[in-house]
């Protein structure tokens, strides 16, 4: 199975949003659904607990298609990123080795969205990189794998200062997959559980 990108820039978007995804979970996967000429790819950026995957959060990034194609599979996105760093034209082949990510098992709603307000993409990077920053001094070299989790969890599980407030884990996506443009708006919508960052470049979803 392979996906047909419009062109070579098409391969380099997929190419950057899976780069950019590995800098913050390099064993993390990527849900790749292809519906038709669209091409939705779903990435965990922090992981939720429990069988509903509360506290996940996403970032999705839709681009076109040149040729229609159906498919829904989770790959890990060290495979799909090797494949990328051989492509030279606009084709993918898709790894076929699926693996499971719980976060992929709970779909986001891809309708009913109501819009509730917008933040500044600034301050979302401010809030993302004082997450950053708190987490690097809490957590030094010896403390252990658990006490680690915890203080990312306390981290980013808070609220921002932004009106309306969102909670810090969706700045720090919006940040380290490169939707934050400076400068730019974040509109804030939300979906019974769900709340969605957006931006031109692309989605942060939280449950």
């Amino acid at each position: 199975m392979e996906l047909v990108f419009p062109d070579a820039q098409g391969l380099d978007d997929l190419r950057t949003f899976v780069s950019r995804a590995r800098a913050a979970d390099d064993d993390g996967a990527v849900r790749l659904q292809a519906d038709g000429t669209t091409l939705a790819a779903y990435v965990g950026v922090l992981p939720g607990a429990g069988l509903m995957g509360e506290g996940a959060v996403l970032g999705l990034r839709v681009m076109p298609l040149a040729t229609p194609a159906t498919l829904d599979v989770t790959v890990a996105l060290a495979a799909v990123g090797d494949r990328l760093a051989r492509e030279s034209g606009g084709r993918l082949e898709i790894p076929p080795m699926t693996v499971r990510a719980p976060w992929s098992a709970v779909a986001p709603p891809r309708g009913g969205w109501e819009r509730v307000g917008a933040v500044s993409a600034d301050d979302l990077v401010v809030a993302a990189r004082e997450g950053i920053a708190e987490i690097a001094q809490g957590a030094p070299s010896e403390a252990g794998g658990h006490a680690v989790t915890a203080l990312r969890r306390q981290v980013w599980g808070r609220s921002t200062t932004t009106i309306p407030p969102v909670r810090a884990g969706g700045a720090f996506a919006a940040y380290v997959l490169g939707f934050a443009s400076s400068g730019s708006e974040v509109t804030v919508w939300a979906h019974g559980r769900w709340t969605r960052l957006s931006t031109p470049t692309g989605h942060v979803l939280m449950r």
